[in-house]
């Protein structure tokens, strides 16, 4: 039987269709969520309730066998019989060994099946939400959920088994100690849950001071996750020390919480440890006056010594059971909390076909593409040019503000609670009126076909989106520029050539081989940027929209990379947001916007010459460029937006 990796098909284009509801988590309340991560591996669960129940049984046996052997054969002299006794003893030690060794290997298979679960589900909602989910879910509280969120659902499946044999094993020696005295029998079965319901009020505080110590965590986490990405920026206008102060502050902080959560852990362990020990007392008192009214036998008051000292084992359980069930429930809050979210994009009733080479146009802005030409959109306003491209490839570019989940401002009262209230109220109207509009009516047609009515995976297929913000990833530099390996060597070769990024496959000990760090960590800011051009020419898109690809060169580099373009992307629909004067050379057509619309379009050189506001933005580009230091040695320092 394969049990991992565990397989779901929750939140991926083929679960649409599919009729196995079980593998979509039960996002609807902790206490569900919870329920649905234990039922989703009730396999598990269940062999290690049973392998734990054998793993439990010595110590519930081995009371009455002792006192059997002692009242049948040690106080009679009777070998055999003690022989027998000792080998059934025995027995049950070799088969509670066993037991042990089987019920921890199914814990730690269900503790990591959980936990890679819900690393998966994290994976595929992050893949699913794509560039919504940083919008809306603070990044380190992402991270969170996959670390140690997930961590804390594999300890909850490995107590719950646990657990349940406990329970089986406390009634059957409740039986045993029933069977041979009531009164001690009552005093078991009602004692335990009294112990464990006197603990119920501490697990309240305890909830709240790990809710604190978990969502200071998270934002911990995020705080690392800023400074890693931006630290070259940091250390160019020297914020190390600010942004390390700050993260020391944070730490502190966390420290604090983990004090305060280990308090109240410590308090409720010690609890269970008091009321379990008085447990242990009673019982053998009242076992004791029994022996001396002559209603229990020697054998049987070792016995009951026995049970009473293994009471503690199922109790301790129940105790800790508890404990993690709090725990979890904090981690679900917040694993819910990502989960949850849908994306706006639904599919259409009845997809259609995106046309081939037809004419692409924006009714927001009022701008027309020609197919098979290259366009490229000047704006004084770097945002508007970006926010086209998002229309253009149906990505929404707000998305409304990021609420916070802080537990701390969930502590501050009422006031503080109604707000936060009215800030998630606001943000689920936005999440409405963004999926209507990504559903019903998106407002670019490609061919008269307006994209909300062409399913996504062929739109994302055909129309290629390629900003500032794109990433790269670890790997070898094969992997990142074709990283399903569908293409040619010669195909990443010319791509390479067009990006002028043949200096990356030089520098990099093994060319192709050659490894690069995570985010693209080696290699410059300019380098970085044409290697991502390359894995976007190398895709190959019928529809090819560039934001600012050459904003981090100079301007030698620029000239070579916008010759080359224009000659790789000949007969191809491209579009081109910038307000270079060496792409605006080689371009078809050039559109002005103003305020987001079109005002005028054309050639460059008719542009510049009859148009005073065109003439203005490229002249002032032309003067930053002169101004500036570049990435690549010669030009700028900053991008210009996107």
């Amino acid at each position: 039987m394969k049990t991992f990796p565990p397989q779901t098909d929750a939140y991926t284009p083929r679960a649409v269709d599919s009729t196995r509801l079980a593998d979509h988590p039960d996002t609807r309340s902790p206490t569900r969520f919870l329920f649905w991560v234990l039922r989703s591996q009730a396999a598990m669960v269940a062999s290690n309730a049973f392998f734990g129940l054998l793993w439990f049984l010595p110590g519930a046996l081995s009371p009455w066998l002792m006192g059997r052997a002692i009242d049948g054969a040690v106080l009679t002299g009777d070998l055999r019989a003690a022989t027998g006794w000792a080998a059934a003893l025995l027995f049950v030690i070799t088969v509670g060994v066993a037991a042990g060794i089987a019920m921890h290997t199914t814990a730690v298979a269900g503790w990591l099946i959980a936990l890679f679960r819900t690393t998966m589900l994290v994976v595929r909602k992050s893949a699913q939400l794509g560039h919504l989910l940083p919008l809306r879910t603070p990044t380190g509280e992402v991270l969170s959920v996959s670390g140690s969120d997930s961590d804390t659902f594999g300890m909850l499946t490995e107590v719950v088994g646990r657990c349940v044999a406990a329970l089986i094993a406390f009634v059957f020696v409740a039986f045993l100690v029933l069977s041979e005295s009531v009164q001690l029998g009552l005093v078991t079965l009602v004692a335990a849950p009294i112990l464990v319901g006197a603990a119920s009020p501490l697990l309240r505080p305890l909830q709240r001071a790990q809710a604190i110590e978990r969502n200071r965590s998270s934002k911990l986490t995020g705080q690392a996750t800023d400074i890693v990405a931006g630290l070259r920026i940091l250390r160019g206008i020297g914020g190390e020390r600010t942004f390390g102060d700050n993260y020391a502050q944070q730490s502190q902080r966390v420290r604090q919480a983990g004090v305060l959560a280990g308090s109240w852990q410590a308090v409720v362990d010690s609890l269970g440890v008091l009321l379990s020990g008085m447990l242990l007392v009673i019982l053998t008192w009242l076992g004791a006056r029994q022996l001396l009214a002559g209603s229990l036998t020697v054998g049987q008051l070792i016995s009951f010594f026995g049970y009473a000292i293994f009471m503690v084992w199922p109790i301790a359980t129940f105790f800790e059971m508890a404990q993690k069930w709090v725990q979890a429930d904090v981690s679900a809050r917040k694993t819910i909390a990502v989960l949850e979210q849908a994306p706006p994009w639904m599919p259409a009733s009845e997809p259609t076909a995106l046309p081939h080479s037809a004419e692409i146009y924006d009714h927001e802005s009022g701008v027309r593409i020609q197919p098979g030409r290259m366009t490229v959109i000047v704006s004084a306003l770097p945002d508007q040019s970006a926010a086209l491209a998002d229309r253009l490839g149906r990505y929404l570019s707000t998305i409304g503000e990021v609420v916070s989940t802080d537990i701390d401002e969930e502590l501050k009262g009422r006031a503080a609670r109604a707000e936060r209230a009215e800030r998630l109220r606001r943000r689920a109207e936005q999440m409405v009126r963004d999926a209507v509009r990504a559903s019903q009516q998106w407002g670019v047609e490609v061919g008269g076909v307006d994209l909300a009515q062409v399913d996504l995976l062929e739109l994302r297929s055909r129309i290629l989106v390629n900003d500032t913000a794109s990433l790269v990833f670890s790997g070898t530099l094969q992997e990142l520029l074709d990283p399903h390996h569908r293409h040619t060597r010669e195909a990443a070769e010319q791509a390479l050539r067009t990006a002028d990024a043949e200096d990356v496959y030089d520098a990099l000990p093994g060319g192709w081989q050659g490894r690069v760090d995570e985010r693209g960590r080696g290699l410059s800011g300019g380098q970085r940027q044409r290697v991502v051009l390359a894995r976007a020419l190398l895709a190959d898109p019928e529809v090819l929209v560039l934001v600012e690809p050459t904003s981090a060169v100079d301007a030698h580099t620029e000239a070579r990379i916008a010759e080359r373009l224009a000659d790789h992307r000949r007969g191809r629909t491209t579009i081109i947001m910038s307000v270079s004067a060496l792409l605006l050379r080689v371009a078809d057509d050039v559109v002005l916007l103003r305020d987001g619309m079109a005002v005028a379009g054309g050639r460059h050189g008719d542009l510049l010459s009859n148009n005073r506001e065109y003439r203005r933005i490229v002249a002032r580009g032309l003067d930053d460029e002169c101004e500036s230091g570049g990435d690549d040695g010669v030009r700028r320092g900053a991008p210009r937006g996107g």
